[in-house]
């Protein structure tokens, strides 16, 4: 990120599409060729890993830190690829344009998936997919056995599998991989599948000068194949149950905390293994983005747990992370990595220290900058520095619009106002913000798509701490058609992030 440059945030799930869910096809590339004409440079997405009903498909709350979300191939891509018949494709249930329909999409694309499978399990070799399968063999075999299990024990956690499933024993593992080979087989299918189609669109992007930032969530899923296959690097005890979790603590937002749940590294025993893993998924990173955020990069400098079986968060304790050592042993590795460091909340020294001694970009949040103390704030457009990310909102946010009906108190209106150098209604409040944004010194500036389109709370991504209503917003065909694109051409030049 050496240049000054904008572009926009929107999840794979929230293109149009018409089943079901956005994905990998045709809306996608005609997205890049918006965001080309508006003079963009980047494109942010959520994490591209696969999602479960049971945490309401969060994107955040995987089973797999490094495979893919199958749910993201496109139907009219496995018709283009010679996979599917169009034919095949009916009859589609009448989706919803406005919103994911997860449940029903997947139940409608594992039909697909079996007549694909099928034909390609009877099209004789070839060559792209045995190159795939030799290039990822040391993520992929592990997942598409951890899948194939989960079906086979009807969709439990693995830490209720039969012990020596549990516990990994060799000869077990060896009998179960012959037994379900079929169901094995179809996992890597499907894992190639997705590569192959968004490794196509990612050369699109970057043919038309787009770049794509991608996202890792800090933590992983308990129950997912990383905590099974490497229980070894976690804080769990002798059954193989975590003894502690992660959370935040008690704050001005929540009087209990945020008890998130997931398993805490052993932080120690990684550095005795030179960081393997998590330089491992680096390294994923990398395969799939350009430049990728880091979620709550502050546990690298000191992170919070709580014990388990708690209710709250309330009672955990903060205890050191990896901090420089980290970074210094990516680095001999990978000399050049793009990390950018979501550091909201309260910035540390010791995060800060971080941020500078490796020239990482932070964020900055324009919603949150016109309470008390704007003068002061970080997140107002006169206090930022070059080497930073501004965004009007992030997917954790309320709209813009959103915001200023729903949230904004009359003195924060007042304040905003002042700042921007009118007063504005409702329906204009976006593009003031979007205005402070790109015309700000920081070297990039990203905007949710819901603030370029200037749609209300009802467009909201995600509320933290709930579970309900989430990751479910969509961008629909007519809203793409009359997204202000030339406006943000016109705004991007004069800005000179064009």
């Amino acid at each position: 990120m050496q240049t000054r440059g904008s572009g926009i945030l929107l999840h794979i799930t929230s293109l149009p599409s018409a089943y079901g869910i956005g994905d990998f096809g045709p809306a996608a590339y005609r997205f890049v060729e918006a965001l080309e004409r508006a003079r963009q440079h980047y494109w942010q997405i959520l994490p591209l890993n696969p999602t479960e009903t049971a945490y309401a498909h969060s994107p955040y709350s995987s089973p797999s830190a490094f495979a893919m979300n199958t749910l993201l191939i496109s139907p009219e891509m496995l018709v283009r690829e010679g996979f599917l018949r169009k034919i095949d494709l009916e009859p589609a249930p009448d989706f919803p344009e406005e919103r994911a329909a997860y449940e029903a999409a997947a139940w409608y694309r594992e039909r697909l998936f079996a007549v694909a499978y099928e034909r390609f399990r009877h099209s004789g070799p070839d060559r792209r997919f045995e190159a795939f399968c030799d290039g990822n063999r040391w993520w992929l075999d592990d997942h598409a056995l951890f899948v194939a299990l989960k079906g086979h024990f009807r969709g439990q956690a693995w830490n209720r599998w039969p012990e020596e499933i549990r516990v990994r024993e060799p000869e077990a593992l060896k009998e179960l991989r012959e037994r379900l080979d079929g169901r094995i087989h179809k996992e890597t299918f499907l894992q190639y599948i997705a590569a192959r189609q968004w490794s196509a669109l990612r050369r699109y992007c970057t043919g038309r000068g787009i770049q794509v930032i991608g996202d890792i969530p800090i933590y992983v899923a308990y129950d997912s194949v990383d905590v099974w296959a490497n229980p070894g690097i976690f804080k769990l005890d002798e059954d193989l149950r975590p003894t502690v979790v992660a959370g935040v603590p008690p704050d001005m937002f929540s009087k209990t905390g945020q008890l998130w749940g997931n398993p805490v590294y052993d932080w120690p025993a990684l550095r005795t293994r030179g960081y393997d893993w998590w330089i491992s998924r680096i390294a994923r990173s990398g395969e799939l983005y350009d430049l990728f955020r880091i979620d709550h990069f502050r546990a690298f400098a000191d992170y919070y747990e709580v014990p388990a079986g708690g209710a709250t968060a309330e009672n955990g304790t903060w205890v050191d992370g990896p901090g420089a050592d980290f970074f210094e042993t990516l680095a001999r590795r990978y000399p050049c990595f793009a990390i950018i460091a979501e550091d909201l909340g309260a910035n540390t020294p010791a995060v800060q220290s971080l941020l500078d001694r490796f020239a990482f970009p932070g964020m900055k949040i324009l919603l949150f900058a016109f309470g008390e103390g704007i003068e002061k704030t970080p997140h107002i457009p006169h206090n930022y520095v070059h080497n930073l990310i501004c965004y009007t909102g992030t997917h954790d946010n309320n709209t813009a619009r959103g915001w200023f009906e729903e949230e904004a108190s009359d003195e924060d209106k007042r304040r905003f106002f002042a700042y921007a150098g009118r007063e504005a209604a409702a329906d204009e409040v976006h593009r003031e913000l979007v205005r402070l944004a790109m015309t700000s010194v920081a070297r990039a500036c990203i905007v949710p798509m819901q603030d370029l389109l200037g749609l209300g709370a009802a467009a909201r991504m995600n509320y933290p701490s709930t579970t309900r209503g989430n990751w479910i917003w969509r961008m629909t065909p007519e809203e793409f058609a009359g997204a202000p694109f030339e406006w943000l051409r016109e705004l991007t030049e004069l800005s000179g992030r064009g």
